[in-house]
């Protein structure tokens, strides 16, 4: 059975959505912090608008630099979650979102059958 490249990449696409709209709703309606809502969505958001143009146009370039980027999340994630335990269903969830973003985007690369 072959996969098309197109279902990785879907995937990849619900993660990095999923991902953001968590993140945005973490920061500004769920945790308060002494630090401004301003720069935790610098700190927190800037990593992923990184290389979300060429993600968005499917190149694999871009592809392969969120997979990367998305390991940092993966690692905030399983800190949070084992640090926070009111917080650890939505660090939990940014691990799953993290994990596919990683996976898809990696599938995706292997499967278009071209090095970025």
């Amino acid at each position: 059975m072959k996969i098309a490249p197109s279902f990785p990449y879907r995937i990849a696409l619900m993660g990095f959505f999923g991902l953001f709209a968590l993140l945005m709703f973490w920061n500004t309606v769920l945790v308060t912090t002494r630090l401004p809502v301003a720069f935790m969505l610098l700190i927190t958001v800037t990593p992923l608008l990184l290389p979300m143009r060429g993600f968005l146009d499917a190149r694999l370039k871009s592809c392969a630099w969120l997979a990367y980027i998305s390991l940092i999340y993966f690692v905030h994630g399983c800190s949070e979650a084992y640090v926070d335990p009111n917080t650890r269903t939505y660090a939990l969830l940014e691990i799953l979102l993290s994990l596919m973003i990683f996976f898809g985007t990696t599938f995706y690369i292997r499967l278009s059958g071209t090095r970025p």
